[in-house]
């Protein structure tokens, strides 16, 4: 398929590099995705605990008014989807959508069906089942968490409180960040892989290129030219090139001297008849 050395030297060595390079390159993509995505569903569930905490004087108060207008102003921030507060039969009670409170959520429905898998509600979630992603009606990517609100001892002991002892959950709350800050971070890394692997294929291709034409190719050129001259009959000397080819050039003058050595004999013999 390649009939000079130079193509069969370098071009296996040259697609053997950039199968190796491709490969790390996906495979380091993959894990630093995947801990990117887990470091933004680890600072977004903690964002909603800090949200249930700051909301807790005002729910354990009835402070209906104070907690919308807790609520209204996280959603004004930018890069929140949207936060909503819903309680255990999964009607939404305060959105920073105002069109939002008062429906009923469908426990099928992502960010539900977590807890409601089974015939008893799951009382805890990891971080991990807490996430979802998904578009919203505006077609943006968003990462979503619910975070259940506990029914601590300060609640259920209040004078206002009408919930049980025996309810471990009053409600949940949902947050949703826009996963735009998250798609671009991927993106820049990408490309900066990208031009890393290109950059690592170039200085290892060259570098390859310039090892076997320094010790290799030159060394065989001389080499050749060494063995035509010697079979002209032209002495000189052995071309430098290392042990190998040192060694293969001295063969080389030894045997062509052997047979002009015959050949003379054989012409004289010859002569001789």
């Amino acid at each position: 398929m390649f009939k000079s050395l130079t193509a069969r030297a370098i071009i296996p060595v040259t697609v053997s590099v950039t199968g190796f390079v491709i490969v790390c390159c996906i495979l380091l993509y993959a894990i630093m995705k995947t801990d990117m995505i887990n470091d933004v569903i680890r600072y977004e569930t903690n964002l909603a605990q800090t949200i249930v905490k700051s909301t807790r004087y005002a729910m354990r108060h009835d402070d209906r008014e104070s907690l919308g207008n807790i609520i209204n102003n996280i959603g004004t921030q930018e890069g929140v989807e949207h936060v909503r507060i819903f309680n255990k039969r999964g009607l939404i009670m305060f959105s920073s959508t105002p069109g939002e409170v008062g429906k009923l959520l469908d426990k099928n429905a992502a960010g539900c069906i977590e807890c409601h898998r089974g015939p008893v509600p799951a009382a805890t979630l990891g971080d991990m089942q807490q996430a979802r992603r998904f578009f919203d009606e505006k077609g943006k990517d968003v990462i979503a968490i619910t975070a259940p609100i506990y029914n601590e001892p300060a609640c259920y002991q209040a004078a206002c409180h009408v919930h049980k002892a025996e309810q471990k959950i009053l409600g949940t709350l949902d947050i949703g960040l826009s996963a735009a800050p998250l798609v671009n971070n991927l993106a820049v890394m990408r490309n900066q892989m990208v031009i890393f692997s290109v950059m690592v294929l170039l200085v290892t291709i060259g570098g390859v290129a310039a090892l076997l034409r320094r010790y290799v190719f030159i060394p065989l050129k001389l080499l050749v030219e060494f063995t035509e001259r010697t079979i002209q009959g032209i002495d000189q000397e052995i071309p430098p090139g290392g042990t190998e080819i040192e060694k293969l050039s001295g063969n080389i003058r030894s045997i062509v001297r052997e047979l002009n050595s015959i050949r003379r004999e054989n012409a004289k013999w010859k002569k001789g008849e």
